[in-house]
C-alpha cells in the first residue's frame, strides 16, 4: 500500500507506474533524471501541492497499483 510516507525509492522501485503518474503532476523522480530523495509528502509540497492533493495522490496511485 503506497502512504504519502513513502520513499521516492520504494514508490519507483515497488511501482514503476508511479514515474509517469509523479512527471505528470510535475515531480520529478530517481528515473527522470532529476534525483529526488525522501518521501513522496516532501517531495509533493517542494511542489507547493497541499494536503487535499497529496492525500489524492495517495489515492490515484493505489488506485493505478490495483489495476
Amino acid at each position: 500500500m503506497i502512504t504519502k510516507d513513502i520513499l521516492i525509492e520504494t514508490l519507483v522501485e515497488d511501482y514503476p507506474y508511479s514515474v509517469r503518474y509523479l512527471m505528470d503532476k510535475g515531480i520529478r523522480c530517481i528515473m527522470c533524471g532529476e534525483p529526488i530523495w525522501g518521501i513522496l509528502e516532501e517531495a509533493a509540497r517542494e511542489k507547493n501541492f497541499d494536503d487535499l492533493a497529496i492525500d489524492e495522490f495517495v489515492k490515484e496511485l493505489n488506485e493505478l497499483a490495483l489495476k
